[in-house]
């Protein structure tokens, strides 16, 4: 399939590389399609098993008291890997833990990869699930070892084997040089460097010739979306612009997606990157703000993003990114309400029918037909739709976000709307909780806050008090 593959697994005391470990390796490895090693050993995790892995791999403490630890094998493991692409089921698990592990020892481990799942769906596209379990039961699978590491290793080789008679050598080989197709890296790009890049969230930085960011993004999956950006197949001339003045880049890991979007947001408003257009916002959030008491002329008043109280949104209406856009919008309204365009002040004059009511589209507030306070209920109830919402609680608040890969915790505080920082353990929770910060209105963090407010599955957390 390829010149040398080592197929791997492992089973471990958890799913977290940064905080669980190995408890056994097996290996098979291939050079030039013929099987010249296998190897397979417990490993000492220097830590406890907790129970439900021990029920699930049938390794327990006493089967690893006396097995070595892991920096006792790195030698020979080293070796039995130089050379050869490691190929594993989910390698991104595999190679997360090995790598953690050797850097422990003060080693920092790099090999090509392959994964196995996506090799599975690329060779048997008709089927939906392409786990072990549906691998061994697909392939009618028996006598192996289920969740002990060489099992695992053999039901990928079967699965190797029956695709191999079944596709054809040569359509095997082809998917796995699919996967293993490097991406064409822009000049000045450490390839070594998008090695490491990691399929979870985050934000990433592309830089030019000076520490001035070009374009910044986010992404849940951090690989996947800086590798699109080098594709031969930009989207747009400017993407090709972008990535020719490209010397370097750099990424932030988060706990998830909603901290990635918080990030990436400030980051593009501090840094103001050339490529971030939609983010950058030159021109101010206006919103129009109702009078109070129904009949001052007029009943609405722009106001822009500066002049807005977090505290206080009662009285307005809508976000709009221009002047001309909030014109527009309340035209409509109007329109359609049968509004009258003068004392919304849209219309100049105070005096006589406005030109809404001659052509009969105005109920006649500006001429006596219709009381003040009529009219004003009906423009409250005209822009209902377009109501900023009331902070919904009684003071701060937390929002939480766990990553179980990379062991990130991140706890967002807001406070009438306003983000005021994150908190990544329970003291820089405690001095956001207790910080007194002037409340500045921000239309992006308004909307990334309200989605996810909406969401059954966020965790808040009540900080009042």
């Amino acid at each position: 399939m390829l010149p040398s593959v080592t197929f791997l697994d492992l089973e471990t005391t958890g799913a977290t590389p940064l905080r669980d470990r190995i408890t056994e390796i097996a290996l098979v490895r291939f050079d030039d399609g013929v099987e010249t090693l296998r190897w397979q050993t417990l490993i000492n995790p220097q830590q406890p098993i907790p129970p439900f892995i021990q029920s699930l791999t049938g390794i327990n403490d006493a089967m690893v008291a006396d097995a070595p630890t892991f920096a006792e094998v790195a030698d020979k493991l080293l070796a039995l890997l130089e050379g050869a692409v490691l190929a594993a089921h989910n390698v991104r698990f595999d190679h997360g833990f090995l790598k953690s592990e050797f850097k422990r020892i003060g080693f920092n481990f790099r090999t090509k990869v392959l994964c196995t799942v996506k090799l599975s769906r690329l060779l048997y596209p008709q089927y939906y699930s392409h786990g072990i379990d549906a691998i061994v039961e697909r392939h009618r699978i028996t006598g192996l070892a289920r969740h002990r590491a060489m099992g695992d290793v053999e039901a990928i080789l079967i699965m190797l084997n029956d695709a191999r008679r079944d596709l054809g050598e040569e359509l095997v080989r082809a998917a796995a040089l699919k996967l293993m197709s490097a991406p064409t890296l822009p000049p000045h790009i450490d390839a070594s460097l998008v090695g490491e890049l990691p399929e979870a969230p985050g934000v990433y930085l592309f830089y030019g010739e000076n520490d001035l960011p070009l374009y910044i993004g986010k992404s849940i999956n951090l690989r996947a979306r800086v590798l699109s950006h080098f594709s031969s197949d930009h989207a747009s001339s400017k993407e090709m612009r972008m990535t020719q003045e490209m010397k370097r880049f750099e990424w932030i890991p988060t706990a998830g997606e909603f901290s990635a979007l918080l990030l990436e947001s400030r980051l593009v408003k501090e840094r103001l990157p050339i490529y971030n257009r939609q983010l950058r916002r030159e021109r101010q959030l206006c919103s129009w703000r109702l009078a109070s008491g129904g009949t001052p002329q007029p009943l609405l008043t722009l106001v822009h993003e500066d002049e807005i109280d977090p505290s206080q949104l009662t009285q307005l209406f809508g976000t709009f990114k221009s002047k001309r856009q909030a014109v527009e919008t309340l035209r409509k309204i109007a329109e359609m309400s049968h509004l009258c365009v003068k004392a919304l002040g849209l219309e100049p004059g105070r005096n006589g029918p406005c030109f809404a009511y001659q052509l009969k589209r105005c109920k006649g507030v500006c001429c006596g037909q219709e009381s003040a306070e009529m009219h004003a209920l009906r423009v409250q109830q005209a822009l209902i739709a377009h109501k900023l919402k009331i902070w919904p609680y009684p003071g701060k608040i937390g929002i939480e976000e766990y990553n179980l890969e990379n062991d990130l915790r991140q706890i967002h505080v807001f406070e009438h709307w306003v983000y005021l920082g994150v908190a990544v353990d329970d003291d820089s929770l405690q001095e956001l909780r207790a910080q007194k910060t002037a409340l500045k209105f921000d239309l992006d963090t308004y909307k990334l806050l309200l989605k996810m407010l909406a969401q059954k599955k966020t965790r808040v957390l009540d900080l009042a008090g």
